[in-house]
């Protein structure tokens, strides 16, 4: 059985099994067809609801992604802290400091990089058993607007939980007094390490 996403300009995506794509992907698609073809670029910040409602396999997912944040001496060189930690989902904030920024005076790609990987790895972490370790595989990221501002938020959400990987969509936003601005996207594969020698 075949569906298809159809755009009110008449531009669509055919030949998708039924099935096959649900949840963000899904709306992720109609937002994009909706715009055309080059309309997915437009279609980047995390959704505001939760993705999919996820249960923790560890009732002390809490401590751990916790105690394993704070192992990170780079996220401790940024600056960056713990602003939110539920189920497939959790935030990272850092603040702008000028050793931080790249030749333009904008807040450098891999801090952002770096930022949003954490946020999407201890998100994937919530969801791992007790005793596994999270290790990113890979990441895709897309600077979307030059960085700058007094604060900065990234966000990882679990998009799918797997035994061994783990595919996040994550997002960095900046804040200043004129308000807020989407600056870079990420989509991640996270791993969950078991009986390696590795926890967090």
């Amino acid at each position: 059985m075949r569906t298809t996403v159809r755009s009110r300009g008449g531009w669509c995506l055919r030949a998708v099994p039924q099935g096959a794509v649900s949840g963000p992907s899904a709306w992720f698609l109609a937002q994009a067809a909706d715009r055309g073809p080059r309309g997915a670029a437009a279609v980047c910040r995390v959704p505001d609801c939760r993705l999919t409602a996820h249960a923790p396999q560890d009732p002390d997912y809490q401590s751990r992604v916790r105690s394993s944040f704070g192992r990170q001496n780079f996220m401790t060189t940024i600056g960056a802290r713990l602003a939110r930690i539920d189920p497939g989902e959790v935030d990272v904030e850092f603040q702008w400091r000028d050793d931080l920024v790249q030749q333009h005076g904008f807040m450098h790609a891999g801090v952002l990089a770096s930022a949003a990987d954490s946020a999407c790895g201890y998100a994937a972490l919530s969801l791992m058993p007790a005793g596994a370790a999270v290790l990113s595989v890979e990441f895709k990221i897309n600077m979307l607007a030059p960085a700058e501002g007094a604060r900065f938020l990234a966000r990882g959400r679990v998009i799918r939980a797997g035994r061994t990987v783990t595919v996040c969509w994550g997002d960095v936003t900046s804040f200043a007094d004129d308000g807020e601005k989407l600056v870079a996207t990420m989509v991640a594969t996270m791993m969950s390490v078991r009986d390696r020698g590795l926890s967090d």
